[in-house]
């Protein structure tokens, strides 16, 4: 009778190198979880992505790197412009100030807060009708909205400046006041759509509490739909501003008188005026980009992570 195979005695790895192992395997992994499938280890596809990298970050940051140094450049030319300043010189933004940029500066922030202040209150009380109540009309209504988002400006301009010289019902003349650029201004449609979509995301079983509680439909809105909207109303700033701070064509038709002028129309003028060169209107150029990088920069983190709740809702 044969004696029976016995198995080799297999010793076990100890806890403390197993764990070691796989810490190891976790702190050093192979492959970045992003869309491009970064490598960690320098080779062929590692420096094409760093060289695309760098491409589009040129092509984003030559033009405005191009203006902030022909801005400071003293004889700055449209066909010598570089990236870094030659003769360096604040005498572009002193010629500026002389042509009365900082007043239509003034007009612009003065525009652009008020419009903006209108157009947040507007979206949010129209999102909260449109996502957490049911009517006749809803549907008509959105889609009034949405028309308003497919018109050109220049096809409402003439229609517009009429209405802004003789307001219906009320008679006003509009024209060459700060209401006569804000109040178009106040609805639209985008910031509408927006904050209705996040809105509807809200669970029911939240609004179905807070009225358990004897909440109001203004303290519903502000203390509990608004706080969960938080990244949705970020975009809407954003976006919101940029669109208001760089209106062109509004406050040329609803203005009166040359002081009655945004920052946008006034680079328009600068730039026709013989008697000043590139460097002056690279200036005002300089000057109207700060209010829109102020903005961004203190809501970017509001504006990432609302478009990152859109494009992952569903």
């Amino acid at each position: 009778m044969s004696a029976p195979a016995i198995d080799p005695v297999r010793t076990p790895a100890p806890a403390a190198a197993t764990g070691r192992a796989a810490g190891s395997r976790r702190a050093t992994p192979a492959r970045f979880d992003t869309a491009l499938g970064w490598s960690d280890r320098p080779g062929v596809a590692w420096g094409l992505r760093i060289l695309l990298c760098a491409i589009a970050l040129g092509v984003f940051a030559a033009p405005f790197l191009t203006i902030l140094s022909g801005a400071f450049t003293t004889h700055a030319s449209g066909s010598s412009l570089s990236f870094l300043p030659h003769d360096s010189t604040l005498q572009n933004f002193k010629v500026a100030g002389e042509r009365g940029i900082w007043d239509y500066f003034t007009n612009s922030l003065v525009i652009a807060g008020g419009a903006l202040l209108l157009q947040l209150a507007v979206s949010v009380l129209a999102a909260y009708a449109l996502a957490r109540h049911r009517f006749r009309g809803q549907a008509l209504i959105l889609t009034l909205f949405m028309l308003t988002m497919m018109l050109p400006e220049e096809v409402i301009a003439i229609p517009l400046s009429l209405v802004l010289g003789h307001v219906p019902v009320v008679g006003l003349d509009l024209k060459g006041t700060a209401w006569g650029v804000i109040l178009p201004l106040g609805a639209w449609g985008f910031s509408v759509m927006l904050l209705t979509e996040f809105m509807k995301d809200i669970p029911t079983e939240i609004e179905e509490a807070a009225r358990l509680d004897g909440v109001g439909e203004f303290r519903m809105l502000w203390q509990v739909v608004l706080p969960l909207c938080k990244p949705a109303l970020g975009v809407a700033g954003v976006l919101g501003f940029v669109m208001i701070w760089d209106q062109y064509l509004l406050p040329l038709i609803a203005s009166k008188d040359p002081t009655d002028y945004t920052v946008t129309v006034a680079l328009s003028i600068l730039r026709t005026d013989p008697e000043v060169g590139s460097g002056v209107v690279l200036a005002g150029a300089v000057i109207a980009l700060v209010p829109s990088l102020i903005v961004y920069v203190l809501l970017q983190r509001s504006l990432v992570t609302g478009i990152a709740a859109g494009a992952t809702k569903g």
